[in-house]
C-alpha cells in the first residue's frame, strides 16, 4: 500500500476587527463601489463585502437622524435696546459669541460662547414641545 498525506486545511475563519471592515469598506468607496477589485486584492470573497456594506447601510438607516433646527437670521446685536434687557455681567464683558434667542411665543433666550452644544439643543426642543 501506497503511503497517503493528507493535507488538512490549518486556517480557520477569519474574524475581522470592525476597524478592518471600515477600512475594506473605504476601499470599496474610493474605487467607486468596484467590490470585484478590492475582494482580489484582498482575497476575500464578493459577498463578504457586500454583506458588510448591507449590514453598515442597514445600521446607519436604524440611527435617528437628528432634529434640524430651524434659525432666523436676525442681524448684528449692537447693544441693548430700549425694549430689551442688558445682558446678564458674565455676557456683557464684551467677549464674542454672545447668542440672544427669541422664540415666536416671545420667549428669550441668552447664552454665551461656552454653552453646551447638545445642552442647548434639548432646552429648545422642549421649549418648542411645549409651546
Amino acid at each position: 500500500m501506497a503511503d497517503m498525506e493528507i493535507y488538512a486545511r490549518v486556517e480557520r475563519r477569519r474574524r475581522w476587527t470592525a476597524q478592518e471592515k471600515a477600512a475594506l469598506l473605504a476601499e470599496v468607496d474610493a474605487e467607486g463601489g468596484k467590490v470585484r477589485l478590492v475582494a482580489r486584492r484582498h482575497r476575500v470573497a464578493e459577498s463578504l463585502l457586500y454583506n458588510w456594506r448591507a449590514a453598515r447601510k442597514a445600521a446607519s438607516a436604524m440611527m435617528p437622524t437628528p432634529m434640524e433646527t430651524a434659525f432666523v437670521p436676525l442681524g448684528l446685536l449692537g447693544g441693548p435696546s430700549p425694549r430689551e434687557p442688558a445682558l446678564p455681567a458674565q455676557m456683557n464683558n464684551g467677549a464674542a459669541g454672545g447668542i440672544k434667542i427669541m422664540l415666536p411665543n416671545g420667549t428669550r433666550l441668552s447664552v454665551d460662547a461656552s454653552v453646551n452644544e447638545q445642552a442647548l439643543s434639548r432646552v429648545l426642543r422642549a421649549m418648542k414641545s411645549a409651546t
